[in-house]
């Protein structure tokens, strides 16, 4: 079942800050959402508690990290049964390689963001830790050249063509 949570123009414009810069302070949100800071506070509070804000996260440099090389997997598991598939996600999610995994539909089944220190080190994880697998049918790579962060998100308006009520977001019991 999925409950809509009502979002006025402050919550949204809260939203956007805390994408834009979660370490954002509620005195600084408060001041420029035009509310007080304990009411800040207890927007915030709401947003979390009823799953609009799932949690923060730490954006590192994969380069400076030794890992200036990222690719894209798209993987194919064949047989496509679940009793192969928990093991399969569970292992490449345990990679230090890995940075996202995608289940898709179409000809792939997965879609798997990875980043290595060199091409050496990628033809190793794709050869150690993916076609060597039963399941794998096949792997095919996309080197990334370059990736650019987007706007935050921010629930559908009228302009965008059906979806929610504006100001609604949908959260997931």
């Amino acid at each position: 079942m999925t409950d809509s949570v009502a979002l006025d123009t402050v919550d949204l414009h809260i939203l956007r800050l805390l994408q834009n810069d979660a370490r954002t302070t509620y005195r600084e949100l408060a001041a420029e959402v035009g509310v007080a800071p304990s009411t800040c506070l207890d927007r915030v509070a709401r947003l979390r508690r009823t799953g609009v804000i799932l949690g923060h996260q730490l954006r590192l440099d994969p380069a400076r990290l030794g890992r200036g090389l990222e690719a894209l997997l798209s993987v194919q598991v064949r047989p496509h049964r679940r009793e192969l598939i928990a093991p399969f996600v569970e292992r490449i999610r345990s990679l230090p390689e890995s940075r996202a995994l995608f289940h898709l539909t179409g000809p792939d089944d997965y879609l798997v963001h990875v980043a290595v220190a060199d091409t050496a080190d990628l033809q190793r994880l794709v050869l150690d830790e993916f076609t060597s697998r039963r399941e794998v049918a096949r792997v095919e790579t996309r080197l990334i050249f370059q990736q650019w962060e987007c706007g935050p998100l921010l629930p559908p308006g009228p302009a965008t063509g059906g979806g929610p009520v504006p100001g609604q977001v949908r959260s997931a019991d």
